[in-house]
């Protein structure tokens, strides 16, 4: 299972990462540039495929048969190393290359917020300011971004993958 879960995770990641790092080096280099959340959420999608192939490929390991809870935790585990991915990817952009990045998203955010929401947004955004300030809080708000994704699609993957006997088909 290890290999299945490093594997899967590993090419997950990259292309999570990849969508990520694409997306805000653009916005770096263009300011006023609003990040399409779809993009981000297709790039978390085509991730999570990775997952799903992981719970095919370890039920197909254990002769076509998977409990839910050997799928789920595989899928979690793989979720757990394509979040992790992301992470590090994203640490590694932010101190590097992007250390004004909070600033430069809550101008753009508040630019574009209605007058009745200003207020709370900019509440929001200061309360993210100050959260960027901890690197724990950094690791802590990356991880929420994607692997609550994650563990849904482990769990409805799990859920239609799982399979507890054979069935026949030379009937």
């Amino acid at each position: 299972m290890k290999n299945i879960v490093i594997k899967n995770g590993i090419l997950g990641g990259i292309i999570v990462s990849l969508v990520m790092a694409g997306m805000t080096l653009y916005m770096k280099s263009n300011p006023s540039y609003e990040p399409n959340m779809l993009i981000g959420f297709a790039g978390m999608i085509l991730a999570f495929v990775f997952l799903v192939l992981g719970i095919i490929q370890k039920r197909k390991a254990n002769n076509g048969l998977i409990s839910f809870w050997e799928a789920f935790k595989t899928g979690f585990l793989i979720a757990f190393v394509i979040s992790t991915i992301y992470v590090i990817v994203w640490l590694i952009i932010y101190y590097n290359f992007f250390p004004n990045f909070i600033e430069q998203y809550s101008e753009m955010a508040l630019k574009k917020a209605k007058p009745e929401e200003l207020a709370k947004l900019t509440e929001e955004m200061n309360n993210y300011k100050e959260w960027y300030k901890s690197p724990i809080m950094i690791i802590l708000l990356t991880y929420m971004e994607i692997f609550p994704a994650g563990i849904i699609v482990a769990l409805i993957s799990s859920l239609i993958l799982k399979r507890n006997t054979i069935t026949s088909t030379n009937q």
